[in-house]
């Protein structure tokens, strides 16, 4: 039976829901009215939402156009009604670890449980839900419909989600969060406790070599988390135009291969 423990103290998603005015009064922002959960999905008797399906172990594999193997998990705890596609998918791009390692998931209950846990808790601690039995009802609804393929997430979700709440993982300041009691961007010490669950960014660019650099940072961290983005190119001069200095400028193209590396 796979146990689920937390290794890293709940945190909120955002700040409490109160503001300083200038003139040093406190002002409330918009309230939200809790919402209250009923069991909808996973029935009330059962003890969690993995005890609704059969689950059995699997081998995954992913395998070259020529047959030869890409990659290969043995002992694969997964749902008896999936299929050995969604096997292979699930276990080859969303488990967390290094394989062949003690942090390395190998239960498709420890990937849900890492993401429907960690939603849940930020529910809760953001006062989303009435009673803390809502966001449990929640909780467990959302890893029903995920076990049983009714709904599944992107994939920067299933790459980022929980890993600092459940499992302490740590990284390097490289992403930005909004700080709700500065009503300000901010950027967190961890990237994983405010994890990137966007998967399309859409960006800008202005026609500057330092904008143009900036640019090329802004998608190599995006990428990094398992997002994607696009960017509207047009502002930059095509290479039949002239540069005020003289010459010519090397038009948008040139960027665009430096882009796609």
């Amino acid at each position: 039976m796979t146990q689920f423990e937390s290794s890293a103290p709940v945190a909120s998603s955002s700040s409490p829901a109160t503001d300083t005015a200038a003139g040093g009064g406190s002002t409330a922002t918009p309230t939200r009215t809790p919402l209250a959960i009923e069991p909808t999905f996973c029935p009330v008797e059962v003890d969690s939402p993995f005890d609704t399906t059969e689950w059995e172990l699997r081998t995954a594999a992913i395998k070259g156009e020529n047959g030869q193997l890409l990659f290969e998990q043995a002992a694969c705890e997964i749902p008896a009604a999936w299929s050995q596609l969604a096997t292979n998918v699930v276990v080859s791009k969303y488990f967390y670890g290094e394989i062949h390692t003690p942090e390395r998931e190998h239960s498709v209950k420890q990937l849900v449980h890492r993401v429907a846990r960690t939603i849940a808790d930020w529910g809760i601690a953001d006062g989303y839900f009435k009673t803390p039995q809502d966001g449990e009802n929640f909780y467990r609804d959302l890893a029903w419909l995920c076990v049983h393929q009714h709904g599944a997430f992107n994939s920067p979700v299933w790459f980022n989600v929980g890993l600092y709440h459940q499992y302490g993982v740590t990284g390097a300041p490289c992403n930005w969060r909004w700080d709700e009691a500065r009503r300000d961007v901010a950027q967190p010490e961890n990237p994983y406790e405010y994890p990137q669950g966007s998967a399309c960014f859409i960006q800008s660019v202005q026609d500057n070599m330092e904008d143009i650099m900036d640019l090329a940072r802004s998608e190599a961290m995006l990428f990094k988390f398992g997002s994607g983005t696009g960017t509207d190119l047009t502002t930059l001069r095509s290479e039949k135009e002239k540069l005020s200095g003289g010459g010519k400028p090397s038009g948008p193209l040139s960027f665009m291969r430096v882009y796609d590396q």
